[in-house]
């Protein structure tokens, strides 16, 4: 208790801490409130470790000041080199727009633009009509309405459809679909009532069949996108869930989640379901993602039969949810390049990356390894596998290559050596995020840019000598 009291009377004063010549000269950087709002911030959250007994021993406060109004006061939001391997990595903001789509969007973004204003008529528009029209060719829907994330588009749904209502689902698809958001609690957000039917493994018709009644408002099936059951398994196909629904009266919806829109020529992706293909089979409702395997902004995107696209736009929620013009340019771009093959593995950044070459992989991971030897680090070069991530594919492995630092300490040495090189290397400007695996370091080349290939060397030999002082 002592040792608590003396570490409280040792802070220093406000005050004091802002006549500090150091403190001084960043006051010609920053305004002085935003600097007093800093220390006091600091000083609020030393005093806390201290009566936590986190850490009551001395620490250099004021550099800890100095770090926190530069850190604070420069973007938060950075651009991060990804060499972990995970295309559509769910931390890293999923779906990489790449150069040319934000080249593309910018000078539609630079000025005013016609966001809800009808350019034809001279009067005011509807802002869900720019990226609509490409949606349903892509599609083939009726219609189509954008939301802010799939999430959102999922309860719209619920609650317009049935609210205060039966909703049958299979407990094969009760899924979660990350930061702990589950199909139970969005049902229960959405005010209906969620009757599960068949079992984990195995759901029939017949379970669908015999849970229907005059409470019934919708059939609903959900794409477990993000893993697998594999085994002793059966599922309702859309199809016959499609019939169900039609003879019963009772529409279908279907969340699909991944949002790959139509057929891509990619082996990995032969068996995931598409828009296109599960609108074909006459289902009322469908929605999924934009930042997923459309390769597009974060957006959810409802398509589907007229009359429920009509009934959607009506509701009073849809001016909570819909998206803005950053958005909207974002996903029009996004969905252009997929009129053509050609396009989509060009400037479709996920694509790119999917379509390139062993050969290329072998390429790139060689001239990460050369860059290293130039800094004096050794490495070697391991075949890998990359993912798609972002709750897709959950099975599928992309042949890669990873570069691997070459360390001679002890296991534990090199463990705890390794573990300082990643966390420092999150720390540059750009951050690097690479892949800690059993005491070594690995940089997965499939998503990395050739041209960061010379900063990630010389940002690895930076790390690593100040790791080794």
């Amino acid at each position: 208790m002592t040792k608590i009291k003396e570490a409280l009377q040792s802070i220093p004063s406000v005050d004091k801490i802002l006549k500090n010549e150091k403190i001084q000269e960043l006051s010609l950087q920053y305004p002085l409130s935003f600097i007093t709002y800093i220390v006091r911030k600091s000083l609020k959250e030393y005093r806390l470790e201290i009566l936590e007994k986190k850490d009551i021993k001395e620490k250099d406060l004021l550099k800890i000041i100095i770090q926190n109004i530069h850190r604070i006061a420069n973007k938060n939001l950075k651009s991060v080199i990804n060499a972990s391997g995970v295309i559509i990595h769910t931390n890293l903001g999923r779906a990489p727009l790449g150069k040319e789509l934000i080249e593309n969007i910018s000078e539609t973004l630079y000025g005013y633009t016609n966001l809800e204003f009808d350019l034809k008529k001279g009067k005011r528009g509807d802002r869900n009509s720019h990226a609509r029209e490409l949606l349903k060719y892509l599609s083939s829907a009726d219609d189509i309405l954008i939301v802010n994330n799939n999430a959102a588009a999922v309860m719209l749904l619920l609650r317009t459809f049935a609210k205060d209502k039966e909703v049958i689902v299979s407990r094969g698809e009760l899924i979660e679909i990350g930061g702990a958001f589950r199909v139970p609690d969005i049902m229960a957000a959405s005010d209906c009532k969620m009757v599960e039917v068949g079992t984990t493994n195995k759901t029939k018709i017949n379970d669908y069949k015999n849970a229907i009644n005059k409470e019934t408002a919708l059939l609903f099936k959900t794409h477990p996108s993000n893993y697998i059951i594999k085994g002793f398994t059966a599922e309702v196909s859309l199809k016959d869930l499609v019939s169900l629904g039609k003879k019963n009266k009772i529409p279908v919806i279907y969340d699909i989640g991944s949002g790959l829109i139509r057929k891509i020529d990619n082996q990995a992706l032969q068996n995931e379901p598409n828009v296109r293909e599960a609108l074909e089979t006459g289902i009322d409702l469908i929605s999924f993602s934009g930042d997923k395997l459309l390769g597009g902004p974060q957006a959810g995107i409802i398509a589907g039969k007229q009359k429920y696209i009509d009934i959607l736009k009506k509701e009073p929620m849809m001016r909570a949810l819909r998206v803005g013009k950053l958005t909207l340019a974002a996903l029009e771009t996004a969905c252009l390049y997929y009129l053509n093959d050609k396009d989509l593995f060009e400037k479709n950044k996920i694509f790119k990356t999917l379509n390139q070459k062993t050969d290329s992989l072998k390429k790139k991971a060689e001239i990460l390894q050369k860059e290293l030897a130039k800094e004096g680090i050794g490495s070697s070069i391991e075949k890998s596998f990359g993912k798609y991530g972002g709750g897709t594919l959950p099975d599928a492995e992309i042949p890669s290559f990873s570069v691997k630092l070459k360390n001679d300490k002890t296991a534990k040495e090199r463990s705890i050596f390794s573990e300082k090189c990643y966390h420092q290397l999150l720390q540059e400007t750009p951050p690097i995020l690479s892949i800690l695996k059993k005491g070594h370091l690995y940089f997965d080349v499939l998503t990395i840019d050739k041209n960061d290939l010379s900063y990630i060397a010389q940002s690895i030999s930076k790390t690593t000598k100040a790791v080794t002082k």
